[in-house]
């Protein structure tokens, strides 16, 4: 039954992609009312019921039930195809109903084997349903079937073969079809003569499908085949126009620009800082890289997790340079609070491609240095090593950027059920540091484009800035449907200005594209009340929060939002991935933090909070981080949300 099945797919499958693949030809000609042929095809049969008594003198001693075969079917037919979708089919055929029940055993433990070789004469009248505009057509209707042959071989182990008829056979059998099939004309739109070529298919089911006048054997079929078709068509009279082409209206993009009423320079953050509770290390080495900062027994005994947490110096330079000291630090934080907290302990967990022996070593130089230079107890710290990490990057069956990803699971994860070290809303996360930060052109003094459908319907665009004395500034090119710009480096040394903005682009198809717009900038001396941030990481394309941050928007983050502030929520990835789909998973991540914390304030009765969510994907121009090294691929994969104070 599987080669058959096997059998029956393949050609059913060629019969349907030649049928959905094929092309009509754009006619000249009148289509044919008549059309004649012939078909062959291939009837897919299938025997079930009852049957032992084969004629009145061969009883088999055990019955026959199931049985398949593959038998020829082939007809002479005539179509009428008047105008509109109705028609009808005639097919007078040949029809193959023989082939093989599955084999049984006779009560002698004899195999015993039973094929036949029924055949009709069929005669098949149906109904056609053409679908306009298309060769596809639908057809059905009833069955008569003549039999013509009734033989059979029956073979049983231990006693001669016999040949005979089969008995009490229907002379006559009254059944009915469905299918389809799809014209190919084959002959030019010029030829009065057409020819079609016609894959089809139909089904005929067991009903009135039982060949004798007893027992139960009813058969189904399948049949798949192809028909050749010839018909006479008439010379159209066509009359020659010109027609006036219609351009097609071109999509009418609208052009928004949000400017901040006061641009500020700089702000005064207070930072909730999650700590990452990994540590990266380089290939080839067991040694903690020397990116981390590393104390001698005497600093340490001086360090206290406080002292990250001062302002930021006015010599701390480069993207997120604060941010990214103090996670290097998580050794020292690490062993400051175990020294801290005598009763917690923690436990390491190396993990190397190389394998386990090689992680326990990764996990044993971070012991080692919790032990000399802190002091701890080295029964307080458990080491393990793993292939991978519990949350690997690198999934099952990847192929790309495997190097980076590789590079992110080869790590000591830190880890502890002491809630002096965990992060306060439960997890792995160690407990975030709060440290005190300068916002550089906060994302609220940036003037943020938007335009629709940009990134589906434009090339590219850009836009020009000019002041009321005609002095222009030139940003782009843009391809994203969303740009910002900081509102400091439109201003210069200008302490206000009124601009006139040009977007300018040009569509896919060569169109040009020109809105406008207009936006009044004052500069703002630095507030004195400090903003608030508040950062979320996500593991390896992750695009939804995980329960403890759940928690932790809606019991940690929530009440410091005051009523009336701007909540700016902004996702970003890292560069691994391709960038469409990063900038929709950043989207999906900003959104995701908004919708928790909507439902937070309503509840806490807070309306009047303004959110700007936006999404950076893995743009390293917006990147809190840089990309070089595993733990900035790691901070980037982030929605980090700033609260603004009321101004």
């Amino acid at each position: 039954m599987l080669s058959t099945n096997k059998i029956l797919q393949k050609v059913i499958t060629c019969v349907l992609v030649t049928m959905l693949a094929a092309s009509t030809v754009n006619a000249q000609t009148t289509s044919p009312t008549w059309w004649f042929g012939a078909s062959g095809a291939a009837n897919f049969n299938f025997y079930d019921g009852t049957t032992q008594r084969l004629n009145n003198s061969l009883i088999a001693p055990t019955a026959f039930h199931k049985g398949r075969s593959v038998r020829p079917y082939a007809s002479i037919l005539a179509e009428y195809r008047p105008a509109g979708i109705w028609g009808g089919m005639l097919n007078v055929a040949y029809d193959g109903r023989g082939g093989k029940f599955n084999d049984v055993v006779a009560p002698c433990d004899c195999p015993a084997t039973l094929k036949t070789s029924t055949s009709y004469i069929t005669v098949e009248p149906s109904l056609r349903l053409s679908v306009p505009a298309s060769g596809l057509y639908f057809f059905a209707g009833p069955r008569v079937s003549f039999n013509i042959n009734k033989d059979f071989a029956y073979t049983q182990l231990r006693q001669p073969n016999t040949d005979g008829e089969l008995s009490a056979m229907h002379k006559t059998i009254f059944s009915g079809q469905v299918g389809a099939g799809y014209d190919i004309m084959m002959s030019s739109a010029n030829s009065t003569t057409k020819v079609s070529l016609s894959p089809f298919v139909a089904f005929i089911p067991y009903f009135g499908q039982e060949p004798r006048t007893i027992e139960s054997w009813s058969v189904t079929t399948v049949r798949a085949g192809i028909a050749l078709k010839f018909g006479k068509a008439k010379k159209m009279i066509v009359k020659e126009t010109v027609a006036t082409p219609v351009p097609l209206p071109m999509h009418d993009f609208t052009f928004n620009v949000r400017a901040p009423k006061a641009v500020s320079l700089k702000r005064q953050v207070s930072e909730t800082l999650p700590l990452r509770n990994s540590v990266f290390f380089d290939e080839g080495s067991t040694q903690v890289p020397a990116r981390y900062v590393l104390l001698s027994k005497e600093q340490a005994g001086l360090f206290r997790e406080e002292q990250l947490q001062a302002d930021q110096p006015d010599d701390m330079t480069g993207r997120s340079a604060r941010q990214l000291t103090v996670y290097h630090n998580i050794l020292n934080i690490t062993g400051d609070r175990l020294r801290s907290n005598p009763g917690a302990v923690i436990s390491l967990s190396g993990a190397s491609a190389k394998g386990p022996e090689d992680g326990i070593k990764l996990a044993e130089s971070v012991k080692l240095y919790l032990v000399d230079v802190f002091g701890i107890d080295g029964s307080r710290i458990t080491v393990k090593g793993r292939n991978k990490p519990v949350i690997p990057s690198e999934q099952p069956g990847g192929t790309k950027e495997l190097v980076l990803l590789r590079a992110g699971d080869r790590r000591v994860d830190i880890t502890s059920a002491s809630p002096e070290l965990l992060e306060e809303v439960g997890g792995d996360m160690l407990k975030p540091v709060q440290i005190n930060a300068t916002q550089a052109d906060p994302l609220d003094s940036q003037i943020v484009l938007n335009i629709d459908s940009a990134a589906q319907l434009l090339k590219s665009w850009s836009v020009d800035i000019t002041d009321d004395k005609g002095i222009a500034q030139h940003y782009g090119p843009y391809t994203r449907d969303q740009e910002s710009i900081p509102g400091a480096a439109i201003l210069g040394n200008n302490p206000e200005g009124d601009y006139k903005l040009a977007m300018t682009g040009e569509t896919k198809a060569g169109m040009a594209v020109r809105k406008e717009g207009t936006v009044h900038l004052v500069r703002q001396d630095e507030a004195t009340a400090k903003g608030l941030r508040y950062s979320i990481l996500y593991e390896f394309d992750k695009g939804t929060s995980i329960a403890r941050y759940d928690k932790f928007l809606t019991e940690v983050v929530a009440p410091s939002i005051a009523d009336g502030s701007t909540v700016i929520i902004h996702g970003h990835t890292d560069i691994i991935g391709e960038e469409d789909h990063n900038m929709k998973l950043s989207r999906e991540r900003a959104h995701d933090v908004q919708n928790i914390l909507e439902r937070a304030l309503a509840k806490a009765g807070k309306n009047n909070v303004k959110f700007e969510t936006l999404g950076f994907g893995e743009d390293i121009s917006k990147a809190p981080f840089e990309n070089t090294a595993p733990e900035e691929r790691f901070y980037n994969r982030t929605v980090i949300i700033d609260i603004v104070p009321v101004k």
